[in-house]
């Protein structure tokens, strides 16, 4: 399934509208079994900013095609300067509370996985384990001749040393770690190859128009099948390649709850969308099950 930057959809104004009612996400992760399946919108509590929500990036930046990074050096050369920009504030983003949240319920047992369609490794700092990154990490570089993956804190320190008092001021930072910059502000910017055999760096994620791994959608689809509930957080599913899971459950009979303030393409196949802040609700509802989360600013 190849992804898009943009897709057209307009909410079902027929469909019920969200609700403040926390019980049914109690009632799934009490029961156990739930599958997590996390979007962008658990990431705005970090301070990284969602694609499609209110204030969203997409109303101001079109997000780096796969067609356009391979064709074009002058794409890699924006791509590359205005993350490693970007990379600088994404790469100190801490866990919040929603994804602090759902670790808990991982150590409880409440869980039998956690896919992420983030690329921001917050889940896996706040402590869940096992989490399948759907869109991959942008803590990784591959390189697209060799396949040599190394990790992004050594492609930072090698782009600082080719890029010496590189600093512009960004007008804003996208869930993609990428940093709106002009083409005035990246014309000399400096990219760095391999080191392994010189060819062409790329973050380890699947970009917009590139497919997602099938072995990796294959062990979603099987998690998917085994979960007694999918458990939507932050994700308006505009793409398909999150939306599947949705459909996927629903036809099996397994209860979907999606808590997202806006509507989102999958609330048609969900029990209930519960429209509150995802930090909060998932707080609430790990206090009424008696489960603690972990406070990093607790003494």
């Amino acid at each position: 399934m190849r992804m898009r930057p943009t897709l057209s959809w307009t909410p079902d104004t027929s469909l019920p509208p969200g609700t403040t009612d926390l019980g049914p996400v109690a009632d799934a992760l009490s029961t156990g079994g739930v599958l997590v399946l996390s979007g962008a919108g658990l990431s705005t509590e970090s301070g990284i900013p969602d694609y499609r929500g209110e204030g969203g990036s997409l109303t101001r930046h079109t997000p780096m095609t796969y067609q356009d990074f391979t064709a074009s050096a002058r794409a890699r050369r924006r791509y590359w300067a205005r993350s490693h920009l970007g990379w600088r504030t994404f790469g100190r983003a801490r866990p919040n509370a929603g994804h602090r949240a759902v670790a808990a319920f991982g150590r409880h047992g409440l869980l039998n996985g956690v896919i992420t369609q983030n690329v921001d490794g917050l889940h896996q700092a706040a402590g869940s384990e096992g989490v399948i990154e759907l869109h991959g990490g942008l803590d990784r570089v591959s390189c697209l001749s060799c396949g040599d993956v190394s990790p992004r804190r050594e492609l930072a320190r090698r782009l600082e040393e080719a890029n010496p008092g590189f600093a512009p001021v960004a007008a804003g930072i996208n869930p993609d770690g990428d940093a709106d910059l002009t083409d005035a502000q990246v014309a000399d910017f400096h990219v760095v190859p391999c080191t392994v055999c010189g060819g062409i760096l790329k973050p380890d994620v699947v970009f917009f128009g590139e497919t997602v791994p099938p072995r990796r959608v294959a062990r979603c689809r099987t998690l998917v099948a085994e979960a007694r509930s999918l458990l939507v957080l932050g994700s308006s599913l505009t793409v398909m390649s999150g939306l599947r899971f949705v459909r996927q459950a629903a036809q099996a009979g397994t209860p979907v709850v999606i808590v997202n303030r806006d509507p989102t393409r999958g609330d048609q196949h969900a029990v209930t969308r519960v429209a509150l802040p995802l930090g909060t609700t998932l707080t609430t509802v790990a206090e009424r099950l008696g489960i603690p989360v972990d406070d990093p600013t607790a003494v």
